[in-house]
Parts: structure tokens; sequence; C-alpha cells
């Protein structure tokens, strides 16, 4: 069993430059994607990525929220899998709680920018790989 599980992948999580994020497309195979690491985190229930409402992706969970976020530490082959859904919230709240200077480059209207808007992945299970062994877990509501 995997001791101090979210401590363990939280930091994991955390020293990673990039996420990837698969969605599901209209023919029912995924598509995964390399993303900015996530602007905010919540335990391993819940991570927040900026994106373009326009893109394909937005429109992929729109139509199927069924989402999975993997983390890799190639250093020491490891990494973690999480599978949930995927909100796409324009909500001006969250959208200015992960918003940074800098941002403008991508969405140049600012924060109320109609193209931009944040992915919620709320996690429900996982699997974690490290030293040639993997371990599937549940994350409960209360794993922030």
């Amino acid at each position: 069993m995997l001791r101090n599980a979210e401590q363990t992948i939280g930091n994991l999580i955390d020293k990673q430059s990039v996420a990837f994020i698969s969605s599901v497309d209209a023919d029912g195979f995924p598509n995964t994607k390399a993303m900015l690491p996530p602007r905010k985190r919540e335990g391993l229930r819940t991570f927040c990525f900026t994106t373009n409402t326009s893109s394909l992706r937005v429109a992929q969970y729109r139509a199927n929220p069924k989402a999975c976020v993997y983390f890799c530490d190639k250093r020491f082959f490891r990494g973690v899998m999480l599978k949930g859904e995927m909100e796409v919230s324009e909500d001006a709240a969250d959208k200015a709680a992960i918003w940074r200077d800098g941002d403008t480059a991508y969405y140049p209207k600012g924060v109320a920018d109609p193209d931009y808007c944040v992915l919620k992945f709320t996690a429900r299970t996982g699997r974690y790989y490290a030293n040639f062994k993997s371990e599937d877990f549940t994350v409960g509501e209360d794993a922030r």
C-alpha cells in the first residue's frame, strides 16, 4: 500500500511542468493533449486549467465530460493517472481565481475575454505507478 498517498502524489504533481489531459471525441476515441500544469489544485480531487473557449477540447468536454489527467515524473519514471469529469466554466469568479499576469498573451481582452475559460477537473479514481508497481485508488470527497 502507498503510504502518505496524497502527499506523495501531490508532490509529484506539483513538480511537473506539463500535464496531459484526455477527452473523448465524437467517435468514442480518446484524445490526449499536453497542457501547462494546473493553476489550482485542491488535494487530489480538483484541478483547474486555463484554455481557449473556442478549442476542440472544450467542445469535446461539453459533449462528454469524461476525462483523464496524467502527470509523469520522467526522472524517476513515476506517474499518476486520474479519471473523472471535466467541467467547462465561464464563471467570472472561476476565471478570476486562476488569472495571472501575462495571460493577456493568450487572452488579449483580459480576464473577461470570451475566449478564456477554466477547465475544472474532478477526479474520482486514480492509478499510481512507481518502482515497477501500480496501485489503484479512489479519490474521496475529503481528499484535499
